[in-house]
């Protein structure tokens, strides 16, 4: 079992920036897939970003160029540095982990057993 925490969510303007992270409990080894998720006003629960414990990392079209999806294997810490954040990042993100694969899934929420309770995002313009 794994219990996963997120923090770092908060309000920022158009432009500006957040970090993220996800704390990972209860689980020793690191060869597992993690990702971020979000479920942002009007639509369902969306991938961001995946990762694997090898450092290679998928990104949707959308947050490419503007999103790091990065974690920390000794602290088992995922993270998600969001610059030039835009309203339509708007949104509740949630931490996931599943299965280890060398691609990472970020859009299969399926894949993943493990989630977190999510924390807000919110951008003005």
């Amino acid at each position: 079992r794994m219990d996963l925490e997120e923090s770092g969510g908060g309000s920022e303007q158009a432009g500006g920036s957040l970090k993220l992270s996800c704390a990972a409990t209860g689980y020793g080894g690191s060869s597992y897939c993690m990702a971020w998720f979000r479920q942002t006003p009007g639509k369902g629960r969306e991938g961001v970003a995946s990762i694997n414990d090898e450092n290679i990392s998928k990104y949707i079209d959308s947050v490419k160029g503007r999103f790091t999806i990065s974690r920390d294997n000794d602290r088992h810490i995922l993270y998600l540095q969001m610059d030039n954040l835009k309203p339509e990042d708007t949104g509740i993100y949630y931490c996931a982990a599943g299965g280890w694969t060398r691609w990472c899934p970020e859009k299969d929420e399926d894949w993943y057993d493990y989630w977190g309770r999510g924390t807000q995002v919110t951008v003005s313009s």
